[in-house]
């Protein structure tokens, strides 16, 4: 009998549900798009109900497409968008106040108290994060401050905090377990990510109670099983994954050197590091890795705030283009970006420069300069941003006794973008390689799930699964390409010097 995994994939942008087959192959898929909402520059949030009624709905969807039931699944597998803050009544359910995104930078001032007071040694020592509005806790934080009455329900057991994962959990097993995994947790500057257990000094210095967190396990675990009325029958829930670290499981990536890129609304860069809990001399985090086991697995990651971004920038800002597909079309009627920079810093700069203050900027402009140079340039944002990630990945790995990473396998959205994809490639001067299978977070939700409910045996297994669709290999000189990234560096020092 043929079994199948259903993995629930709660992004910023839109919520999917995808039926996987046991080779990792798609066999239904269903997507809703999520409303942002944006009550003030910088701020950005999501409604939980909508959350869960756009997950509830593709899930459905997904499965009447398969033509399957509860009963032919043998696990759910859950991926979600990190970071982003949700609390709500352990007794009713309701969310006391919209989920405040992982984009959102309201708790900025809190971050500069932390920094100004000393604690990004500690910080970075415990939870392999730097002091940022970008991670929950400080969002948290904010909830409990600034929404009348939580602090005290917080204080009394009333409430629950969780990342989209644990809301999903919650919904999904009728309230029954308030649970997360390590992925997840390590992004909250909450946890610590060498005893895998929430922090008291850091919930202390927050002032935020130990009641409100939930429990964490390992990606590859007992979550739980649906209620019956959610999905027409109980399903286990067998594996949970924060969105990039999903990816680099669903990637194949468990060995340490090896590197993915995800292009979706932000760009996410992972090296997977093994056992080993390595800090960056070149800005970049440490987070957990996707566990099968309780042994701690780490990364290196970069982030990248606007990445796929900017090309709803171009169709909703500037309205150069009706739909996002036209924009290779409208790039490529120009041979190169004409000498324009785009700096796309519409919500500061991530990795591995870190300036939250940064603002977006095109330079280089002429009187020569069209529509479909600043497509182009728009779109080499994205590479440039990403080379410079690995850059910096490539330099700690040196300095740490390791090699610089030798391939880098790319997924979401943009990487079907060829155009891009072959400007990456003459960046970094090394194959980028796009799977047959480029739904990774999705996939690696799925793997997770299979894994603890016994579809496979080991992640050797699953590396044999995977497989190359398209390898773009680089044609541009290595010296082209350091001018290129001297440029890109030049453009970026403009942007921060505002």
């Amino acid at each position: 009998m043929t079994t199948y995994l259903l993995a629930l994939d709660q992004g910023t942008s839109s919520s999917r549900s995808i039926v996987f087959d046991t080779q990792g192959r798609i066999v239904a898929s269903a997507q809703l798009e999520l409303p942002q909402i944006y009550p003030q520059p910088g701020w950005v949030e999501h409604d939980p109900r909508e959350i869960w009624r756009t997950q509830l709905s593709t899930a459905k969807e997904a499965l009447a497409k398969a033509g399957l039931k509860a009963g032919d699944i043998r696990s759910v597998g859950i991926t979600n968008q990190r970071e982003t803050t949700i609390v709500w009544n352990r007794k009713t359910g309701a969310p006391i106040h919209h989920g405040i995104v992982w984009q959102d930078r309201r708790a900025e001032p809190t971050c500069v108290q932390l920094r100004e007071a000393g604690h990004s040694d500690a910080i970075l020592r415990k939870t392999g994060l730097r002091i940022d509005a970008y991670f929950s806790g400080t969002k948290l934080k904010w909830l409990l401050d600034n929404v009348p009455g939580a602090r005290a329900a917080a204080q009394a057991g009333e409430l629950a905090f969780g990342t989209v994962d644990c809301w999903l959990i919650w919904q999904l097993t009728g309230g029954k377990r308030h649970v997360t995994d390590v992925s997840n947790a390590s992004r909250t500057m909450l946890f610590n990510v060498h005893s895998n257990q929430w922090d008291t000094d850091l919930l202390a210095l927050l002032d935020i109670p130990a009641c409100l967190m939930p429990e964490v396990l390992p990606s590859a675990a007992d979550f739980g099983q649906t209620a019956n009325e959610v999905l027409g029958g109980s399903i286990n829930i067998g594996g949970v994954a924060g969105d990039q670290q999903s990816a680099l499981f669903g990637q194949a990536c468990f060995d340490a050197g090896m590197a993915k890129n995800t292009y979706g609304t932000g760009c996410f860069m992972l090296m997977h590091t093994g056992s080993s809990f390595q800090t960056s001399s070149n800005g970049l985090l440490t987070t957990s890795a996707a566990q099968a086991s309780r042994q701690p697995q780490f990364a290196l990651e970069g982030s990248v705030f606007v990445g796929g971004a900017v090309v709803q920038w171009l169709r909703d800002g500037l309205q150069a283009i009706e739909h996002s597909g036209q924009v290779q079309q409208l790039a490529e009627s120009v041979p190169d970006s004409g000498g324009v920079m785009l700096v796309p810093a519409f919500t500061g700069l991530g990795a591995p420069y870190w300036k939250p203050d940064a603002r977006g900027t095109i330079t280089g402009l002429t009187r020569g300069t069209t529509m479909a140079h600043i497509a182009r340039a728009a779109l080499e944002s994205i590479a440039y941003q990403s080379a410079a990630l690995l850059g910096a990945m490539s330099r700690d790995a040196v300095a740490t006794g390791g090699t610089p990473v030798s391939e880098l396998r790319v997924d979401g959205g943009a990487c079907v973008n060829n155009l891009l994809m072959q400007f990456q490639a003459d960046l970094l001067g090394i194959p980028v390689v796009r799977p047959a299978c480029v739904e990774t977070t999705a996939l690696g939700a799925a793997y997770l799930a299979g894994l603890s409910s016994g579809v496979y045996q080991s992640t050797e297994e699953l590396s044999a699964l995977w497989k190359a669709e398209r390898r773009f290999l680089p044609t541009l000189g290595k010296d082209r390409a350091d001018e290129l990234m001297q440029r890109w560096e030049q453009a970026v020092r403009q942007t921060t010097a505002q």
